[in-house]
């Protein structure tokens, strides 16, 4: 990989509140060296702005409408390898971070970030370094350190935040995205952008799949 970074980082910023993105956006141009090449609202947006302007980075928020920010870290890491996605996001939980990873992040800071950090994070995002924030950091040594092999986790699945277990857990007993929608008084959209969270932080490449492990677990039986 070439360590040198582009004389110019060009950007998108992917993040559903438009204060939000406002206040980035001229926290970029103050920087001669980075240029936003396009804002995005939903995950989809960002996917079809990637594929149009094939920035060097992305500054992706998790939590957005339409296609989560975790999918679209997953659909842009596997298609535009020449893109690399920073993670910009107020989610400092371990499952966020590790879904984050293994969804093909390339970095991952929260929103408090100071913008020197940013920007250095952006370029070093962009020589393709991975970087992320001292906070993201401690959390990851903890985690590790809390986690040796000889451990036993409690529950399976860790990495699922409780909603996310508790749709496995219907979705393992057999029922339908519309049955789960209205058992849990959720948008039936709204279940489908979990589970795609949940097969990106299970590694589980179906629904099926997916359901089958947790069963594996003794997940949704009676």
């Amino acid at each position: 990989m070439n360590l040198d970074p582009p004389v110019v980082v060009r950007v998108i910023i992917a993040d559903d509140h438009p204060l939000f993105r406002a206040g980035i956006t001229a926290v970029l141009s103050e920087w001669d060296d980075i240029h936003l090449v396009a804002e995005a609202a939903d995950g989809a947006a960002t996917i079809e702005a990637v594929a149009l302007h094939r920035p060097d980075v992305v500054l992706m928020d998790l939590r957005m409408p339409v296609v989560t920010g975790l999918t679209a870290t997953a659909q842009i890491s596997a298609t535009f390898p020449g893109t690399a996605v920073l993670v910009l996001t107020m989610d400092d939980d371990d499952g966020s971070v590790f879904a984050a990873l293994r969804a093909g992040a390339s970095g991952y800071l929260l929103k408090e970030t100071e913008g020197a950090d940013l920007h250095r994070t952006i370029c070093a995002i962009a020589r393709g370094e991975a970087v992320f924030g001292p906070g993201v950091a401690q959390r990851m040594k903890s985690f590790f350190a809390a986690h040796q092999p000889q451990a036993q986790l409690p529950t399976p699945f860790p990495q699922l935040t409780p909603r996310e277990w508790e749709i496995l857990d219907l979705l393992a007993r057999g029922n339908t995205n519309q049955e789960i929608a209205r058992k849990l008084n959720l948008q039936e959209k709204t279940i489908r952008n979990k589970i795609s969270d949940i097969l990106i932080k299970m590694q589980a490449r179906s629904r099926a799949e997916a359901v089958a492990m947790a069963r594996d677990a003794g997940i949704g039986e009676a």
